[in-house]
């Protein structure tokens, strides 16, 4: 005697199993989605009232692939935040560039990097380097680090210290852009790059 076959029971064992995961995802998904979103909000939010003065609501808004915020306090524009990337000595190194409406860089900050821990990391720590960022007027000035630069650079991180004033100097081309101004495309394409590493040492390390 042929024995009985269980496919048909191990099908619909499969089939209201595979049922059971995807209600339980799908319930989980609408209870967690509003929260994410809401987590997201602040913690962009956040990021912006790092680099701009006090305002009550954001715009998210993109130009030539490059994301930016306007923040607004009422009927009053506040400023721009701008996102901006440079190649540093590990990686792309990433930015949120607040811009206020009269052109002045009112705050910087790091939102990504791999820069070396102890030389190029110091972007996010050093308070001499980050300070001159602060109501920073870039017009007429040579943004690079070091001799012949009007950017006074992190001690013995050269690299960085050039990307971070490529990202802002970007940045600023951005918000020229976003007003009116002229800027060639390759000034806001926002893309990253890698510089190669100079044997596996940074400038003066």
């Amino acid at each position: 005697m042929a024995a009985k076959s269980n496919l048909t029971n191990m099908v619909l064992v499969l089939g209201v199993t595979c049922l059971l995961c995807s209600a339980v995802l799908g319930g989980a998904y609408v209870l967690t989605e509003e929260p994410i979103a809401n987590a997201q909000v602040e913690k962009t939010n956040k990021a912006i009232s790092k680099v701009l003065p006090e305002f009550q609501s954001v715009q998210e808004k993109e130009i030539s692939g490059v994301k930016y915020y306007e923040a607004w306090s009422g009927e009053t524009l506040v400023g721009y935040a701008i996102e901006s990337t440079a190649g540093g000595f590990g990686g792309p190194l990433v930015l949120l560039v607040g811009i206020t409406p009269d052109r002045i860089v009112c705050n910087t900050s790091v939102l990504s990097h791999s820069e070396t821990p102890g030389l190029g990391a110091k972007c996010t720590t050093d308070a001499k380097f980050m300070s001159q960022w602060k109501n920073f007027n870039p017009k007429g000035k040579k943004m690079t680090a070091g001799p012949g630069g009007d950017i006074d650079a992190i001690t013995a991180s050269t690299i960085t210290s050039n990307a971070y004033a490529k990202a802002v100097d970007s940045a600023v081309k951005v918000f020229d852009t976003i007003v009116g101004g002229q800027s060639s495309a390759d000034a806001i394409t926002g893309a990253s790059y890698v510089n190669k590493n100079n044997g596996g040492q940074e400038d003066g390390e």
